[in-house]
């Protein structure tokens, strides 16, 4: 079926090769480039079909609801916090997004951020750029093998986190609703358990109402003093106050950020921690894995407007 008189929204900025290969098949409306998108939406709203968005910017109940004639939506990443999905629900819009094909970049991410606060790698580089070596030695840091790992929200990228510490002879402890399929994992019945277990709490839960704040100040008090916070999920699912208050009372060891509540503003409270690494949301942010997710989101969309295939239907249960 010819697409190229369908018009489609993209909601924000998307690679250049992405935008080319849009305009190649479609008739292309570039939303973040206009001031006044409700006088846009208003102008050209009723004939958009399809729209394209990240995950972080999401797509609302009130952009969708402009745009009457839309029957799909194609998001470049796995989160989908920032889609209105019953406003979509409501109308029978398909949506889609991006899963599994940036489980491996995530995981790698999760190890990076777990090593760099342990070890202390960010502040033994800015120690060394400093010219500190040459007055003391650097002080001694954590070991990280050997450790317990624990995951909040077993999904596919926890299983690859846990799979990369495995690596490291961590034993793994989670919390999850669903239970391991794995032989040997150890389940918690709450987060505030999982926290007091371990030594490393790594969270993959999804971003949402139902998980805001739930790493609150009675997790991060039972992660305690020599426990380490990593975080590649969602920035609304740790209380930012009280992970500051934490760590600047000395609750825990350190943390590992690459998601942030409001991004992308970070706390400036959090820039004054040496054991706090910061990450400006690049966990899936390669070039190989950025490729597949671009490919797997023009697939959808191309493939839903040409014979009404779907690869990766966002599946929602009541």
């Amino acid at each position: 079926m010819k697409t190229t008189d369908i018009e489609i929204l993209i909601i924000s900025a998307l690679p250049p090769a992405m935008l080319d290969e849009f305009e190649q098949h479609f008739r292309v409306h570039k939303l973040w480039l206009h001031d006044n998108k409700t006088a846009y939406l208003a102008e050209h709203g009723q004939f958009i079909r399809g729209a394209v968005t990240r995950a972080a910017s999401g797509i609302s109940a009130e952009v969708i609801n402009a745009l009457p004639a839309l029957e799909m939506i194609s998001s470049f990443g796995v989160g989908l916090d920032a889609i209105d999905l019953d406003a979509a629900e409501r109308r029978g819009i398909h949506v889609t997004n991006t899963p599994k094909v940036l489980n491996e970049c995530v995981a790698d991410t999760a190890l990076a951020l777990m090593l760099s606060v342990s070890r202390r790698i960010c502040e033994a580089d800015r120690y060394a750029r400093a010219g500190a070596w040459l007055t003391s030695p650097f002080p001694a840091a954590m070991r990280m093998s050997g450790k317990i790992c624990a995951i909040a929200g077993l999904g596919n990228i926890g299983y690859q986190v846990a799979k990369r510490a495995q690596g490291f002879g961590m034993a793994i402890h989670y919390y999850d609703p669903k239970p391991a399929t794995e032989p040997g994992f150890t389940r918690f019945d709450t987060l505030t358990a999982l926290a007091a277990s371990c030594d490393f709490l790594v969270l993959t839960l999804p971003g949402g109402n139902k998980t805001r704040h739930i790493i609150d100040a009675d997790v991060l008090g039972a992660l305690g003093e020599t426990g380490i916070l990593i975080n590649i999920s969602r920035g609304s699912v740790v209380d930012t106050q009280a992970l500051i208050h934490a760590l600047a009372d000395k609750r825990i060891y350190g943390a590992g950020l690459d998601v942030f509540e409001h991004e992308p503003e970070i706390p400036t409270e959090l820039f004054a921690f040496d054991n706090v690494v910061l990450l400006p949301h690049i966990a899936s942010n390669t070039t190989e894995t950025r490729n597949d997710m671009a490919n797997l989101t023009i697939d959808n969309i191309k493939g839903y407007f040409t014979d009404g295939s779907l690869k990766t239907p966002v599946i929602r249960s009541r």
